[in-house]
């Protein structure tokens, strides 16, 4: 048995923010085989940046059925302060160089958030 980061293949993330909120953060990535099982999601956060990778346990059994079948997992975040958010989503490391997909979310006010609403009924 061994651990493995997986290649993020989707990532489901809104537009925005708005500060306080809690927001779901959907990840998907490719499952090999019945030998692969979820473990963890890693994060590496430094203030707002966020470097995320999804970490599968694999049993090394010779009765592994292959599959290929996209799984999906996903992880909360509270919304604190008013900084842009820069998701760095592990795609994999080819040639031994890690790729990441990037993704800048931007953090509105909610008192804003919240009158732009009420103007909008």
């Amino acid at each position: 048995m061994h651990t493995e980061f997986m290649p993020i293949t989707n990532v489901e993330v809104p537009e925005y923010f708005v500060q306080g909120q809690t927001y779901e953060i959907n990840m998907s990535y490719i499952k090999p085989s019945s030998c692969y099982v979820f473990n963890n999601i890693i994060f590496d956060i430094e203030g707002h940046e966020r470097t995320v990778a999804i970490l599968n346990t694999v049993y090394e059994d010779s009765n592994c059925i292959p599959e290929g079948d996209s799984t999906t997992v996903s992880f909360d975040l509270t919304v604190s302060g008013n900084e842009v958010y820069l998701f760095k989503f592990y795609q994999g490391s080819p040639n031994g160089v890690d790729q990441y997909h990037l993704v800048e979310v931007p953090v509105v006010d909610s008192r804003e958030y919240n009158s732009q609403a009420v103007e909008n009924k």
